[in-house]
């Protein structure tokens, strides 16, 4: 379904507003992998929040793997699914751009955008709301350090101020996504998917994977 631009603003800053919501829904017991949208933007808001489902596992692997109470397997395990996990993540962000540049591409001035070859931005909106669903994170997390009573009030303060940054951070980021949309619609940008090409999760492409070594290998 065409989406325009005002409905696909419109989706994104629901977007932004579910994956704060979700932080704290997977925090409770029996809480579904995902909700279910119905409806012009459904397919949009599904993969954003697919792929915000992966960082929020990943973030939980991240703080697992730092711990020194447990065995070198737990940690190689962690380190394998933390792995595993960003591929997933990034892929998924890779799924969204795609998604998100089909709906832009029939805006009436991408057109005249992609005639005058029209600038590209610095980030796409699929890494724009990979780091809004990291920021949604870091609020809940360091909200939770300011509930503690287990720590002085010097503490407390700190996550508190610390929150008060991540809530304004987040809050230019959503406006900057918006503000993105709005550049599209008018042609003074346009849209582009920008593949990353991860090489080492692949065995074809890592040395270390399909000859058991190389030297100088990139990633």
């Amino acid at each position: 379904m065409t989406l325009t631009s005002d409905k696909l603003r419109e989706v994104l800053a629901e977007a932004g507003t579910m994956q704060r919501q979700w932080v704290a829904r997977w925090h409770e017991p029996d809480a579904p992998d995902r909700p279910t949208f119905h409806g012009p933007g459904a397919e949009v808001l599904t993969a954003i929040l697919l792929q915000h489902r992966q960082n929020f596992l990943l973030w939980h692997v991240e703080d697992r793997v730092r711990r020194h109470d447990v065995t070198d397997a737990v940690i190689t395990r962690c380190k394998r699914d933390i792995d595993a996990l960003n591929q997933q993540r990034n892929d998924l962000m890779e799924e969204v751009d795609a998604l998100l540049v089909q709906s832009i591409s029939v805006f009436p001035a991408q057109q005249v955008a992609r005639a005058q070859q029209a600038r590209y931005n610095t980030e796409t909106l699929g890494a724009a709301l990979d780091r809004l669903s990291i920021l949604s994170l870091k609020i809940f997390h360091m909200h939770e350090q300011t509930q503690r009573r287990d720590v002085d009030a010097d503490h407390v303060a700190r996550c508190a101020e610390k929150v008060r940054i991540l809530e304004e951070q987040h809050q230019d980021l959503a406006q900057a996504i918006g503000e993105l949309v709005d550049e599209y619609a008018a042609g003074i940008k346009r849209p582009k998917v920008y593949y990353q090409c991860k090489m080492y999760n692949d065995p074809t492409l890592n040395p270390e994977l399909y000859n058991g070594g190389g030297v100088g290998s990139h990633t």
